[in-house]
């Protein structure tokens, strides 16, 4: 087993420095004079009506809109599956802001004249303005720095903003589609309506604030993602603005669609970019980055592997293997809600409380090991010539980190605890689960056996292990 340095505290990933940072205030300059060059296009349209001439094409602007969505949307799932592996809530909100244009676009993408409808309803043409103002308030949430203490509390929080704005776009597309009231008739509020005008500022200033803070985090760790997230923010405001004063089928009008179509592509692409493992990794909260946890954490390898590997044909291990796994994973995810950090040749490496959602860390691990045990036993049953694991368990402080750069990247544990409860792993009977004193602390009613004070490798003082065999 590899063994764990124990970590001093939070870090973040690399932030520009040396030359880098001597060029920053210079590409700085160059991002902001490009991102406003699009207002300014806006402004001259607006000036001069010979420039802003009107062109009506059905299908380019379907396409145009429908594929904004979908870019949105391969966003929205990308950062919503990142957000829920790793408990982090800045990106989680990230998935919903751009949930909330993919959704909203879609039902606009309807009220192209003549491809799905033959007339459109205000509701599908008030759409655009509702995703984006809506997705303001989701992209500001996320701009905080949510502590470790309430991470699970929020994510549980912003999971149920998530159902509420996909239950509000279906009601919104079916009051639409029946052309029930207010989404019946017409093209929906007025331009310089206060509706309208009161979300526009709204959205903006949501959307500002949002801007710097990306900039800002762009500033302190580098990397292509804040930097993209930062100019789509900007992007999307005054996509905002474009709606609110551009009229229908002029050119200031197909503006904000393919304004809102480069800030979709634009954090796509820098999030392609980015390295595949932990892709979001430039956005992650701190907690999320080095945070500290209090967890459990078990390792299972099985006695007598070198051994046996070296009597045998690689298929026939791997055969082994995978026999093993298939009942020792489950019991330890599926059954007791742990996480796999990784499989190493025959061991396994598994966390308990890693989003700091499970209280009972400790019993889930205890009930994690046993388990395993139990269901590993019957394999070795019907092949007694196959090696048997060994558990061990001990409960501690973490620090959950992403470790690594482009090349190899990971999300892991950093610890002594780590540490000592690879090496009680090693200490275990076979076919047993050994626990640590802090472990067993956390345990009330469990029936156990002593197995002493052992010397650890890397320990000054000895640590008192337990065999577990039974949970009260």
């Amino acid at each position: 087993m590899t063994e764990h340095a124990r970590a001093s505290g939070p870090t973040e990933l690399p932030s520009p420095g040396g030359t880098a940072r001597a060029g920053a205030g210079r590409r700085v300059a160059v991002g902001a004079a490009a991102l406003a060059l699009p207002l300014l296009g806006l402004v001259a349209l607006r000036l001069s009506a010979g420039l802003d001439v009107q062109w009506q094409h059905d299908r380019t602007h379907f396409w145009i809109v429908l594929g904004a969505a979908l870019v949105s949307a391969v966003t929205a799932y990308g950062t919503g599956a990142a957000a829920g592996r790793r408990g982090d809530v800045r990106v989680m909100y990230v998935s919903i802001a751009f949930l909330s244009a993919a959704g909203f676009l879609g039902l606009h993408a309807l009220a192209t004249p003549h491809m799905i409808l033959d007339t459109a309803s205000a509701g599908f043409n008030s759409s655009t303005p509702v995703g984006i103002a809506v997705g303001s308030l989701f992209a500001v949430a996320s701009t905080r720095e949510v502590p470790s203490g309430r991470a699970a509390v929020e994510m549980r929080r912003a999971r149920r903003w998530r159902v509420a704005l996909l239950a509000l776009m279906a009601v919104w597309g079916l009051a639409s589609l029946l052309r029930l009231p207010p989404f019946d008739a017409g093209s929906g509020p007025e331009r310089g309506s206060w509706p309208i005008l009161a979300a526009t500022a709204l959205a903006v200033v949501l959307f500002a604030v949002s801007a710097l803070t990306y900039a800002r985090l762009w500033w302190r760790r580098g990397g292509l993602l804040p930097a993209a997230m930062a100019s789509a923010m900007v992007l999307l405001a005054e996509a905002m603005v474009a709606v609110t004063v551009a009229p229908n089928w002029h050119l200031s009008w197909w503006e904000w669609h393919l304004l809102l179509l480069a800030a979709f592509v634009l954090v796509a692409w820098g999030a392609q970019q980015s390295w595949h493992e932990e892709r979001w990794a430039a956005l992650y909260t701190a907690d999320t980055l080095a945070g500290r946890r209090e967890m459990s954490i078990l390792f299972a390898d099985l006695k007598g592997f070198t051994t046996f590997s070296e009597a045998h044909d690689p298929a026939e291990v791997t055969q082994m293997l995978n026999a093993y796994f298939t009942v020792a994973i489950p019991a330890v995810v599926a059954r007791h809600g742990g996480t796999i950090d990784r499989l190493i040749g025959d061991a396994i490496m598994a966390t308990f409380n890693r989003l700091g959602d499970q209280p009972d860390h400790a019993r889930r691990a205890a009930e994690a090991g046993l388990a395993l045990q139990a269901e590993t036993a019957r394999i070795a049953e019907a092949h007694p010539d196959w090696p048997r694991f060994r558990v061990g368990i001990n409960s501690g402080e973490v620090v959950v980190s992403v470790l690594g750069s482009e090349g190899g990247r990971t999300h892991t544990v950093i610890g002594d605890t780590v540490n000592v409860a690879s090496r009680i792993e090693g200490q275990a009977p076979v076919g047993g689960v050994a626990v640590t004193a802090d472990t067993l602390a956390l345990l009330p009613g469990a029936t156990t056996e002593p197995l002493g004070a052992l010397e650890l490798k890397g320990k000054a003082e000895p640590v008192e292990a337990f065999v577990l065999l039974s949970l009260g």
